[in-house]
């Protein structure tokens, strides 16, 4: 009962309803309600849990006046100096600031996350080394005719002795048979055996201890990193949790779990008995082959069923077993699940809310959008691999997507709201609806700017001399996230995932499958390569795991999925492997009517136990489908109520299935929909480097479009034109906009209409001269300034401006000389960094993302008209100039403050960054 209460689905506003929203009350506005989760969230680092009520009252508050929704507390290694303000997690100390900091959260409508733990991966003090991250350790001994094996059979890494555990040990001959010997080894060690008669090897298989601790560690936190494949060490690791919790649940929303950086640990010591449970051979008398570094096939298959084994421990005994924890707090799971040696759709849909992440920035080609590569890391967030997030959430019926953004999307104190806005669009684009910044280091009062500061983050707090604008960014997020949170995920193709093709690999033991190595395992898919095509066609996607299609039935020409989320076609990419009872329930998911596609039928079955059998089981099962030509050329079987299609061209086979693509993405525009009700939401992008000006075509029949501007708030109903199965609706984006389309099955007469700018008559240069003051921010206020030309704040010859980092307001008038008709479109050009424009003294509102042009025409008047425009620029020059002064400003403990390439950072050699409103400025008027 208590998940349901955050499964909600968002309101509807007139325009997009049905009958009976259509008998509700009249509303002057198309945006779904605000909510608490419809708002960003932050990542909220607690620097050696050094936290008092004062601080954390005020900086919530300060939070939430800024449009923030709610915090994930994580806590973290502490600034140097302030360690008698240190509190040890989960004292009492520390509980008590938790249950303030909720409490104080709920007041004011926010919501509070918590880390289930401290710093990264999962860990602490009471995951002793019987509960720690395990790793196989193997040792072999090669033996003579005659011999025997004279030393005890222990461990010979030193650091290992205390820690691993002998289990099993296993005697090949010189044909390769292999004798189960364990029972041989008393309890020294020694192992008693008569010599050997043929050349022979013992293999002895320890589990010991990958010996990592938890990273960034706050204090009370630090320890062993947890054996996350062993359900015990879980039970262990969360059982510190309840016993300090004494029975009194804390009023936290979801626990989190960052990515699996759990390195050198790809054992547990349940892992024989899981796998002859999951598998039906021992593997112990493979330890041979599971070892080995040829590539042989039957190598790849042993190792396959190996990877499976580890995929299924850490679903079952770590993430659902986390999950079920929390769910008996009352509270939801939110997981990383990137990074896993496991199947990233199942770990990501069994958690409440599934998470991926952002690291380093994309390349887009926006005019003017600032890349400088110095400040850039070489990792392009992909758009594939966070649908995998996506896809789980949708496919298992998870209403939340969450994402932890922007962390290095430059470097430190670089970072623009304007480099935020296509970042943050392509996670929408690809399904999430729940945004984290990365991030907010809670900071008290009395450290001087720029107050604590976490390594690897965005810098997303009070001293950012942006902050006074990231209402701006807020605002539009919120926008977007109450359309994209409404409803329901409206993809039409379900295609399946080949992990046996990644598995298969004979390299290695465990396959991380990690942000960092997509072009490893992902890139050079088939997989990949139709995903990205398909949504390159138009066409609207999500991603299905093995276990997703055991659970799904096909009804009526559609595919169902066990949490009732509909498809209309099943992909199954090209791949060699393929599972028998996959490729028999995919059989019976046309038999009941669902429309299947292959590319390629499979060739063979992963794994090692009965292969042959399996083989021919595959083989016979592939003989029942009777293909022939249909009318287009494609070959065909039909199955029950359903049919399979078998063509390598899916634009052609999509096609005859049905299927249509959105004809929009001709245009450059990219797109996600949301079903309400029969309604559709469109969130539609322009990151293309030219302005689209165009009638798109939607497909369906709607009855109106409504045209909404999430940056301004701003909608009117726009003229639609009925083509065959699709609407035309006349869309204007500048590059780097984005507009939301309600395509409506029924009308709102109560709307206004949308505006359309039509060709230009005429503009206006605001060249008068300017009157700059600077209101707030340091080192020092500049002096005042009257600028007959606009230029940086770096080149008007004052010491103090090119080292300042703040707000400067600017003033000057202009004239019209009639009564203002029509439309008039502000262009304050060049803009470092963000600007918030008043005209007449009426505030316009936030400009802080490419292209930095508003319409104004309400706010003119015939005659003098005041213009006023404050400027916030980066922190990077304040900070250039405290370097530069010998300044100290970070000093903390752990990895200390890094730059984007993990040195450490020293901003002495950097050149000033241009700030302030650079222009031309013009107001534009339109009919």
């Amino acid at each position: 009962m208590f998940i349901n209460r955050y499964l909600f689905i968002t309101a509807l506003a007139l325009a997009a309803t049905s009958g009976m929203a259509q008998k509700a009350k009249q509303t002057t506005s198309v945006w779904p309600a605000v909510r608490t989760e419809t708002r960003p969230w932050t990542r909220w680092w607690w620097m050696g849990n050094a936290v008092d009520e004062k601080n954390l009252g005020t900086v919530l508050r300060t939070y939430r006046q800024a449009g923030l929704g709610g915090v994930e507390i994580t806590p973290i290694y502490g600034a140097i100096g302030y360690e008698s303000r240190y509190i040890d997690f989960l004292s009492p100390r520390w509980l008590a600031m938790l249950n303030y900091t909720t409490k104080t959260a709920a007041q004011l409508g926010m919501g509070v996350d918590m880390n289930t733990g401290t710093g990264w991966p999962f860990g602490g003090p009471q995951v002793t080394p019987q509960y720690a991250a395990t790793k196989l350790i193997v040792q072999t001994y090669k033996l003579k005719p005659g011999e025997i094996v004279k030393e005890a059979i222990r461990v010979t890494d030193p650091k290992q002795r205390d820690v691993a555990v002998l289990q099993a040990l296993v005697a090949y001959d010189d044909k390769g048979n292999a004798t189960n010997i364990m029972n041989k080894v008393d309890a020294a060690g020694n192992l008693n055996m008569a010599p050997v008669t043929v050349a022979t090897e013992v293999y002895a298989a320890f589990a010991g201890k990958s010996l990592q601790k938890v990273k960034r560690a706050a204090p009370g936190g630090e320890g062993y990193t947890l054996d996350h494949l062993s359900k015990t060490a879980t039970d262990v690791y969360l059982a510190r949790f309840n016993t300090a919790y004494k029975g009194t649940q804390p009023n936290v929303r979801a626990y989190f779990n960052d990515s699996y950086e759990v390195y050198g640990a790809d054992w547990s010591l349940s892992f024989f008995d899981e796998f002859l449970k999951d598998h039906g051979y021992d593997l112990r008398m493979h330890l041979r082959e599971l070892t080995s570094k040829d590539k042989s096939e039957t190598i790849g298959r042993i190792k396959s069923d190996y990877r499976e084994t580890m995929s299924n421990m850490l679903l079952h005994n770590f993430t659902q077993n986390w999950t079920n924890w929390a769910h008996n707090l009352k509270s939801l799971t939110k997981n990383q699940s990137h990074g896993s040696p496991g199947n990233l759709l199942d770990l990501y849909g069994t958690v409440d809310i599934p998470e991926c992440e952002t690291f380093g920035s994309s390349k887009f080609p926006i005019p003017g959008l600032r890349r400088d590569s110095a400040d850039v890391r070489n990792v392009d967030p992909d758009p594939i691999m966070l649908k995998f997030a996506s896809s789980a959430g949708h496919v298992n019926g998870k209403p939340l997507i969450s994402s932890e953004t922007f962390t290095w999307l430059t470097e430190h104190f670089k970072t623009s709201l304007s480099q935020c806005k296509p970042e943050v669009e392509q996670l929408f684009l690809s399904g999430v609806n729940h945004v984290f910044y990365h991030g907010t280091t809670y900071s008290p009062e009395d450290v001087k700017f720029p107050g604590w500061l976490f390594y690897a983050s965005m810098n997303m707090v009070p001293n950012n001399s942006l902050w006074s604008h990231t209402k701006g960014l807020n605002n539009y997020i919120t926008r977007c996230q109450s359309v994209l949170q409404a409803g329901k995920p409206d993809n039409e193709i379900l295609m399946y995932w080949p992990i046996y093709e990644a598995w298969n690999e004979p390299a290695g033991m465990d396959i991380a499958l990690k942000i960092h190595d997509i072009d490893k395992w992902l890139m050079p898919t088939q997989f990949y390569k139709n995903a990205n095509q398909l949504q390159e066609q138009g066409y609207s996607l999500d991603f299905a795991s093995d276990m997703a299609l055991s659970k799904s039935t096909g009804a009526k020409g559609k595919l169902v999925t066990s949490a009732n989320a509909n498809y209309k076609v099943l992909i199954v990419p090209a791949c060699k492997m393929m599972p028998l009872q996959t490729l028999q329930q995919i059989i019976k998911l046309a038999g009941q009517g669902a429309t299947v596609v292959f590319q390629k039928l499979p060739e063979d079955v992963p794994g090692f136990a009965d292969v042959e059998k399996r083989r021919g089981q595959l083989k016979n099962l592939l003989a029942t489908l009777k293909f022939t030509n249909n009318s287009n050329g494609i070959k065909q079987a039909i199955k029950g109520a359903g049919k399979i299609l078998l063509e390598n061209d899916l634009d052609k086979a999509l096609d005859n299935a049905g299927v249509q693509s959105e004809q929009l993405t001709k245009s450059g525009l990219k797109y996600i929909r949301r079903d309400v009700n029969g309604s559709k939401y469109y969130y539609l992008v322009n990151h293309t480097a030219k302005a689209i000006d165009e009638r798109i075509a939607l497909n369906g029949k709607y009855v109106s479009v409504t045209v909404m501007d999430p940056q301004s708030g701003g909608y009117g109903v726009a003229p639609v034109l009925a083509v065959k199965n699709a609407t035309g609706v006349r869309v204007q984006l500048q590059s780097g906009e984005a507009l939301i389309l309600l395509a409506a099955t029924t009308a709102n007469t109560m709307l206004p209409k949308w505006k359309y700018l039509e060709k230009s008559t005429g503009e206006t240069k605001l060249n008068k001269t300017w009157n700059l003051i600077f209101t707030q921010g340091g080192p020092q206020l500049p002096v005042p300034q009257q600028l007959s030309k606009l230029t940086s704040w770096t080149d008007l010859g004052d010491t103090s401006a090119v080292n300042f980092s703040g707000s400067g307001v600017y003033t000057t008038t202009f004239t019209l000389a009639g009564k203002p008709t029509g439309e008039y479109v502000l262009d304050l050009g060049q803009v470092d960094e963000s600007a918030r424009v008043w005209i007449n003294g009426k505030e316009v509102g936030i400009l802080w993302s490419i292209p930095f042009n508003t319409r104004v025409g309400k706010w003119l008047k015939a005659g003098t008209n005041t213009i006023k425009v404050e400027v916030d620029n980066l922190m990077a020059n304040r900070i250039r100039y405290m370097d530069r002064q010998k300044i100290e400003w970070r000093k903390y403990h752990e990895i200390n403050f890094v730059n984007i390439d993990y040195k450490p950072f020293d901003a002495t050699n950097w050149k000033p960054m241009p700030s302030g409103l650079l222009g031309p400025v013009r107001l534009v008027k339109y009919n």
